[in-house]
């Protein structure tokens, strides 16, 4: 496996599926086919000892195991960015899968090259599933209901925080003064992949600087002030 290679693991209960995606990226040389299985509310424990980058869901299934396993694999490894795909895109669906931190929201129609490049993104820190809202005001407006009272609560701030899990503990180094090649020891990923997350934290929080990022990210909640 290239060492900058971005991993991903395919769920879905059709074999056909998991199949016809991992095609998609056989001849991807940035990408890499970490694993594949069935939905189940349980996760591979291949992907608590080594996370992938990136996790593609198919949550096409009569029960609630897509969603649950979406809920699992951010409360373990939360680095991994979840892109979910489903073949009815509607307004109660992507409430229930931006609670759970999804990455992206997918129809099952997307084409190979926009998969592809949708893994790209996430895998960058991206977040597209955020620009859903522009165009759906009333799962907006329904996250507004439900959260507007738990706002203060550290859970609902790193739900809504324009912030990835991985750039809040990019943004968590920076604190502490570390320099990129440091951070990308500590999390074992590559110096430009930090440099990319850094150039979209400084875009987020429309920062010109790191110190200013690092500010502004304490004055938001994003990161706790560490007191000497």
């Amino acid at each position: 496996m290239n060492e900058q290679s971005i991993t991903v693991w395919i769920f879905s209960q059709q074999p056909l599926f998991r199949q016809g995606v991992q095609n998609a990226f056989s001849d991807i040389n940035d990408i890499e086919i970490a694993g594949e299985s069935q939905l189940t509310d349980k996760m591979p424990r291949m992907i608590e000892v080594m996370p992938p980058d990136v996790a593609v869901v198919d949550i096409d299934t009569a029960s609630d195991s897509g969603l649950n396993l979406l809920k699992r694999i951010k409360q373990v490894t939360p680095s991994t960015a979840v892109i979910v795909l489903a073949s009815d895109i509607n307004d109660e669906q992507i409430f229930e899968v931006i609670k759970r931190q999804a990455a992206a929201y997918l129809g099952k129609d997307i084409n190979s090259k926009d998969l592809i490049d949708m893994v790209r993104r996430v895998a960058h820190g991206e977040h597209p599933i955020n620009d859903s809202l522009n165009k759906r005001p009333k799962v907006a407006a329904h996250i507004l209901d439900q959260f507007q009272e738990l706002y203060q609560q550290q859970e609902v701030r790193s739900l809504i925080s324009p912030l990835t899990s991985r750039e809040t503990e990019i943004v968590n180094y920076m604190a502490q003064g570390c320099a990129n090649k440091q951070i990308a020891v500590k999390l074992k990923i590559s110096e430009q992949t930090i440099k990319n997350h850094v150039t979209s934290i400084l875009s987020k929080l429309d920062a010109n600087a790191r110190t200013e990022a690092v500010v502004k990210a304490i004055k938001r909640g994003l990161i706790p002030f560490a007191k000497e």
